[in-house]
């Protein structure tokens, strides 16, 4: 089996190359940028010719989508919105529609933005309630619908409070930050569960072996809680002696993207088709702490 996989050079992507070549895999990896890795060919997934003409020439059977536009808060400069809208939406179309005139799988990475991050119930995987608050949850909801509209061997994934070793993210952000003020502010009315890409890709991997195709949530195990809850526990693993101060979203007030308050992904359907759970976040921030070589636990 041959995976093209989009977004190397995003902390999933960069993961999942490393995943699928070490469980055997042909693995062959695109971005924007031209590179001299092997196996690699640059790609703006934005240009539908272009991305017809890559896919039917490599002839992959799965395309694994981890390219996206992520910056939540620039996604709302009205000036970015049609480059976000071209990236998550059409540029998922168009991966789509090749893998449609190839007859290959295909993996999208979606996110719990796509829902309206009310209530406390978990958000299931089969549920349809969308209702994105910001420009970013709804270019991957319009991802969502064209990836199910055009396809019947397709995995949807959402994933929630990514981290890895290959890109920015809360973490390294409150490590910095930790380093250099004796109090911080982070919310404590936003409440989800945090995802390690090296335990992702694992599972993507897993799954894109198999033909259960549909919906799916997979965030790491161990419980929900508040970034400010994580903050916590990432100071206490770091040694870190820097007080964190709750606040409410509101409070904080600096974010320009409207963000959920309910971001709990249930993930019991994946133990429900076969497959192994993500670890506990508590370890998987260990073993990212001990990667960073930041540990102090």
């Amino acid at each position: 089996m041959n995976v093209l996989v989009t977004g190397v050079h995003g902390q999933l992507g960069y993961d999942c190359m490393k995943e699928l070549r070490t469980r055997g895999y042909e693995a062959i990896g695109s971005d924007l940028q031209t590179s001299d890795e092997p196996a690699y060919t640059a790609l703006d997934i934005t240009d539908r010719d272009a991305v017809l003409r890559a896919v039917t020439a490599l002839r992959p059977d799965v395309v694994l989508h981890c390219a996206a536009w992520t910056a939540v808060d620039a996604a709302e400069e009205p000036e970015n919105r049609d480059k976000v809208h071209a990236v998550n939406a059409l540029g998922t179309r168009y991966l789509a529609e090749a893998a449609k005139a190839i007859d290959a799988k295909m993996v999208y990475i979606s996110t719990d933005y796509v829902f309206d991050g009310q209530g406390e119930r978990p958000w299931q995987p089969d549920d349809r309630q969308y209702a994105p608050l910001n420009v970013y949850g709804q270019s991957k909801l319009d991802g969502e619908l064209a990836v199910a509209e055009l396809l019947e061997k397709f995995f949807i994934v959402r994933i929630a409070w990514v981290f890895g070793l290959n890109g920015n993210n809360f973490i390294k952000t409150m490590l910095r930050v930790g380093k250099t003020h004796d109090t911080v502010r982070v919310v404590c009315d936003q409440i989800g569960t945090p995802t390690y890409t090296p335990d992702l890709a694992r599972l993507l991997v897993d799954l894109l072996a198999t033909e259960q195709y549909g919906y799916y949530h997979a965030t790491n195990e161990g419980g929900y809680l508040s970034w400010y809850e994580f903050a916590k526990e990432i100071y206490r693993q770091a040694g870190l002696k820097t007080v964190v101060q709750p606040v409410t979203t509101a409070e904080y007030g600096l974010s320009k993207a409207k963000r959920p308050a309910n971001s709990r992904l249930d993930k019991s359907k994946l133990t429900e088709k076969g497959f192994r759970p993500l670890p506990p976040w508590q370890d998987a921030l260990t073993r990212y702490l001990k990667e960073l070589g930041e540990l102090r636990k």
